[in-house]
């Protein structure tokens, strides 16, 4: 069983910046998804284990920038230029596959506990 430990959530003022982090065992693609209270789950960002290949939410394009460090299978979601509707419960997801986090989410092998990214305006 994967374990994905998240960090990095709390609360902070638009313009701000916050960055989230996700450590997992084993070589997996990474990204983040996120859920509003009330609203569906939603894709964020997606990167291969390579690192060759990302993949990025057009709302947050410019703003988001996902990275990763494989020395300690590690994810890295850098947040810059917040907004009030950025908040959510942000949720890690590791799979083996790259294109299930486009595809079909719903199959992703393996999610985080989620951590609260709040964006007071």
């Amino acid at each position: 069983q994967v374990q994905l430990v998240e960090s990095g959530g709390g609360l902070v003022q638009a313009g701000g910046s916050l960055r989230l982090s996700c450590a997992a065992s084993g070589h997996y693609a990474m990204g983040w998804f996120r859920q509003a209270a009330g609203k569906e789950r939603e894709f964020v960002a997606a990167i291969s284990w390579s690192g060759r290949s990302i993949s990025v939410e057009d709302s947050v394009k410019g703003r988001f920038t996902i990275s990763r460090d494989n020395a300690g299978n590690t994810v890295h979601l850098q947040m810059n230029s917040l907004k009030p509707e950025d908040t959510a419960v942000y949720y890690c997801a590791a799979d083996p596959d790259l294109a299930v986090f486009i595809r079909s989410p719903n199959g992703i092998a393996y999610w985080g506990q989620g951590t609260q990214v709040t964006v007071s305006s």
